[in-house]
């Protein structure tokens, strides 16, 4: 079943994510709005919004998940002997709205995309109250891949990517994984099935299984302070 939630405060629950539909994978509601309190109400119970230009805000959670444990993070052989050569370097929060924006441009399959001026809009404001951010990989001055999500507690949602260079975004990934250990992260989203992440060491797991996970580890205060 879907619920229209348009005419519900920002701080209302959401509708159980076991009443999600089947098919669509994952569809549980439409309508609200990106205000952060709706945003980080979602993502504490496993729901994200996803949708284009011509439609309203629908809202996700899907079943499986896919989600990557940091310390199952896969770095394949010719990718280590690149990460040796050191030819990108990473940086964390210092070039978020370039990085969405790069995201956010249209992909060569498809020709189009979901990250729409409104959603772009709702991650400035998170990104502003030190909620989502970026990874940025550079080759010299220029930005060549990248990555951002959400992070609450020991969580952190991710939510796009782009690559410019080969191997850029696999780079803006490892960066990021290996500064989550550090900071004591126990879980990473990755909202759908990809073998590209797969490939990292994604797995997939039961919706029932990740909302048991975001119910205890969005509670535990994560990084505080810089992401630089």
């Amino acid at each position: 079943m879907v619920y229209n939630i348009d005419n519900t405060p920002s701080t209302s629950p959401f509708p159980n994510v076991e009443h999600a539909e089947q098919e669509p994978n994952g569809l549980l509601a439409v309508g609200g709005d990106l205000s952060p309190k709706r945003l980080m109400n979602a993502y504490k119970h496993g729901i994200f919004p996803w949708y284009n230009d011509d439609q309203p805000i629908l809202w996700w959670s899907p079943d499986p998940r896919l989600v990557l444990f940091p310390e199952r993070l896969h770095i394949s052989r010719s990718l280590h002997k690149f990460l040796r050569r050191k030819i990108f370097w990473p940086t964390m929060d210092q070039a978020f709205s370039q990085v969405i924006q790069a995201c956010a441009a249209p992909r060569a399959k498809s020709g189009g995309t979901w990250l729409v001026a409104e959603m772009i809009s709702a991650y400035e404001i998170l990104h502003a109250l030190d909620i989502a951010h970026s990874v940025e990989v550079w080759e010299q001055d220029t930005l060549v891949g990248g990555l951002y999500g959400v992070a609450i507690g020991r969580v952190f949602f991710g939510e796009s990517m782009f690559s410019l260079r080969n191997n850029a975004s696999k780079v803006a990934l490892v960066h990021l994984v290996q500064r989550l250990q550090t900071w004591g992260y126990q879980l990473i989203d990755c909202q759908v099935y990809t073998r590209y992440l797969t490939s990292m060491g994604a797995e997939e797991i039961s919706r029932q299984y990740f909302n048991s996970l975001l119910e205890r580890w969005t509670q535990v205060p994560g990084q505080n302070g810089t992401w630089n």
